[in-house]
C-alpha cells in the first residue's frame, strides 16, 4: 500500500492527564460501541467479481488499539484501505467520531498511515520527510518545525533530522515513517504490517516503541494489520480474527487465547490440541465438568456455550499447558491421561513432543530442563483442569 501519512491536524492530550488505559477499561466491561471513535457498519468491498469484505462490522473506542489477524486474503488490508479511502465500499458506511466519511477523500479523513516499506522520499532529509504532510496542509513554518522536532523526539530520533533515508538502518527508517504519521497529529493511526520488513531484534525494539507510544497517546485510536500473532497479543487491547472477508472473533487477547469462541479462533491463534471427547456431566456448580476421552475420564472446565443436544465436543489444550510431571495433589485421575510417545525434538528452549492419546495426535512442549520419555514408550501427561476448554463439535 504505497501511501504516505496524510491527515488533518487533530487534538492532542497531555499524557499526564490521561484516564485509565483503554485495555483496563475494556477488561472492566466498557462497551466500546456506545462511544465508538471509528465505526464500520455492514461494510462490503468488492474487487471485480470477488467480495473482499462481507457485511463487516467493527467499532473502535477512542484510544483503543485493535489488531486484525487472519490468513492471507482474509480482508485485513482491505479494511485499512477502506477506512483510509483507497478502497471504495460497495455498501454500508464508515464513521469517524460520528461523521460518515465513506465518500470523503483520504486527505480529509484525519488519518495517519504507517506501511511496511516505510515509503520515505529518498531525496529528502529525515526532517523534510516528517514535515511532508504538514507542508501539504500549508501549516505555518514555526509550527511545522516544532511538530517535526516533537515527533522525532517521540520516536527517539532527535539529532537525525539532516540525514537521508539511505543513511539509516531499517529500524530507524521505520521510526521516521512513524514520526511522519504522528507529526500531523492524527485521530486514527493505521499500521499495515509495520514491522514485517525488520529483522527479529529490530522488531522487538520497535514493538516496545509502539507499546510505549500507545500508552503515551490516549486519544489516538490505532488499527493494526499484522501476520505476527506475538505483535497483536502484546500491543492490542482487542484482536479481531478474519476469514474470507468476515469477522470470526473479536475480544481481548487473553480472552481469545484462553477461551476462543469457535474452532477457527482456537486453531488460528496459537497452537492447540483438538481431542474428540464426549460430555459425561454438565458440572456440579464449580465450573468444571467431566468428559470421556476414549477409555479415559477427565475433569475439565465446563463449556462456555452448550449447543442444544450436543454431547460431542472438542477438548482444547495448549501444548505448553501439558506436562510429563505429576499432576496437582488430589487431582491425579482428573487431570492426567495416558499417552504413547511417538517422537521428540529438542528446540533449544524446549522439547517438541509428538504423542498419541486414544488414537488421536497430541503435541506437547516440555521444558528443556527435564528430558521427556523416550519415543516408543507410554507416559502420563498432566494438566490443570481450568486451562482446558470445550467447543461443541457441530459436524
Amino acid at each position: 500500500m504505497p501511501v504516505h501519512a496524510q491527515t488533518l491536524p487533530g487534538p492532542r492530550t497531555d499524557p499526564d492527564r490521561r484516564e485509565a488505559p483503554v485495555s483496563a477499561r475494556v477488561r472492566a466491561g466498557v462497551k466500546t460501541a456506545a462511544r465508538a471513535h471509528v465505526c464500520f457498519e455492514a461494510v462490503s468491498v468488492r474487487y471485480g467479481n470477488s467480495r473482499a469484505l462481507v457485511d463487516f462490522d467493527l467499532r473502535l473506542a477512542t484510544g483503543e488499539a485493535v489488531a486484525l489477524l487472519g490468513p492471507s486474503g482474509s480482508g485485513k488490508t482491505t479494511i485499512l484501505r477502506a477506512l483510509a479511502g483507497f478502497a471504495p465500499i460497495e455498501s454500508g458506511r464508515i464513521t469517524i467520531r460520528g461523521q460518515d466519511v465513506s465518500g470523503l477523500p483520504p486527505q480529509r479523513r484525519g488519518l495517519g498511515i504507517v506501511v511496511q516499506n516505510y515509503a520515505l522520499f529518498p531525496h529528502m532529509s529525515v526532517a523534510d520527510n516528517v514535515a511532508f504532510g504538514l507542508r501539504a496542509r500549508r501549516a505555518p513554518r514555526s509550527e511545522t518545525a516544532h511538530r517535526v522536532a516533537d515527533s522525532l523526539a517521540m520516536v527517539g530520533m532527535s539529532g537525525y533530522g539532516e540525514r537521508r533515508p539511505h543513511e539509516l538502518s531499517g529500524g530507524q527508517q521505520q521510526r521516521v515513517a512513524l514520526a511522519r504519521a504522528l507529526a500531523i497529529r492524527p485521530d486514527v493511526l493505521l499500521m499495515d504490517e509495520p514491522l514485517s520488513a525488520l529483522d527479529a531484534p529490530l522488531r522487538r525494539e520497535m514493538l516496545a516503541e509502539l507499546i510505549r507510544l500507545h500508552r503515551a497517546m490516549p486519544e489516538v485510536t490505532m488499527l493494526l494489520v499484522t501476520h505476527d500473532q506475538a505483535e497483536a497479543l502484546a500491543l492490542a487491547d482487542r484482536i479481531g480474527l478474519l476469514d474470507a472477508g468476515k469477522l470470526r472473533a473479536l475480544d481481548t487477547p487473553r480472552q481469545l487465547y484462553e477461551q476462543p469462541p469457535n474452532r477457527f479462533a482456537d486453531e488460528f491463534l496459537g497452537q492447540t490440541n483438538l481431542l474428540r471427547v464426549e460430555l459425561l456431566a454438565h458440572g456440579n456448580g464449580d465450573g468444571m465438568t467431566r468428559v470421556r476421552l476414549g477409555r479415559q475420564s477427565l475433569v475439565v472446565r465446563a463449556p462456555s456455550r452448550r449447543g442444544d443436544g450436543y454431547r460431542g465436543y472438542w477438548l482444547c489444550l495448549r501444548p505448553h499447558h501439558l506436562s510429563f510431571d505429576p499432576g496437582p495433589s488430589g487431582a491425579r485421575q482428573a487431570s492426567e491421561m495416558r499417552c504413547f510417545v511417538r517422537a521428540s525434538e529438542w528446540n533449544g528452549s524446549h522439547y517438541r513432543v509428538t504423542a498419541e492419546v486414544e488414537g488421536q495426535p497430541l503435541f506437547l512442549e516440555a521444558s528443556a530442563a527435564t528430558v521427556p520419555p523416550e519415543p516408543g514408550t507410554e507416559a502420563v501427561v498432566s494438566f490443570v483442569p481450568r486451562v482446558a476448554w470445550l467447543l461443541p463439535r457441530e459436524e
